[in-house]
């Protein structure tokens, strides 16, 4: 005789989904995402097909060579510097700040140094049918240099120190130009002035490989 096996009740497993959806929706909502460094810099255009390879080449008095090396050490080196040029601890704040300030010496040559870049005038249209003004442009560049085994902060930390100096030479350009007031008083159309007289000129070079004892 045959017992009454009393059925195993199937478990409702639609309700898991659900619980499974909210808690993916909470952890969404919930958990903060790191940001990723990174830098803002248009990249220049491609030179026409047609341009001789001398011109395109930079006079070594419009250069300044800034290298970082797989320890952390920075070294910057421009037209009067001999041999191996100045070195700076990007990690303290007052060597950070003296490397942006080379770095403006050498854009704005004050002292109009023959060892310094040279400065073409070119002429601005300024807003709202204003006329014409007349700047000294600098055809100074700045050629950052890593290794391959560069560390990414100290990487980050020079790129600002770096544009920090152009910052500071486009504040410089906006009192002169306009009467004494700052780039972050004016509006777009001035704004674009400035970015026109001062265009931010960091190259970047391929890293080195690191030297194999």
């Amino acid at each position: 005789m045959a017992g009454n096996k009393r059925k195993i009740q199937e478990i409702n497993a639609g309700s898991m989904a659900d619980i499974a959806f909210l808690l993916l929706i909470f952890f969404l909502v919930a958990t903060t995402m790191s940001n990723d460094k990174g830098i803002m810099r248009q990249l220049p255009p491609m030179p026409p097909e047609d341009m001789e390879l001398e011109d395109n080449k930079v006079k070594q008095r419009n250069l300044m060579l800034v290298f970082v090396n797989d320890r952390g050490e920075v070294m910057a080196q421009d037209g009067r510097d001999q041999g191996r040029g100045q070195n700076f601890n990007i990690w303290n704040p007052a060597e950070s700040q003296r490397l942006t300030e080379k770095v403006k010496e050498f854009v704005l040559n004050p002292s109009n140094s023959e060892a310094l870049p040279e400065m073409k005038e070119i002429e601005l249209d300024l807003p709202d049918n204003k006329g014409k003004i007349k700047y000294l442009e600098s055809s100074g560049v700045v050629s950052l240099q890593t290794t391959r085994n560069t560390n990414y902060d100290t990487y980050i930390a020079v790129q600002d120190a770096l544009t920090r100096a152009f910052n500071d030479v486009r504040n410089q350009a906006s009192i002169s130009i306009f009467n004494g007031r700052e780039m972050k008083d004016l509006n777009d159309e001035e704004k674009a002035v400035i970015t026109k007289a001062v265009k931010i000129k960091i190259s970047e070079a391929e890293p080195r490989q690191k030297n194999k004892k």
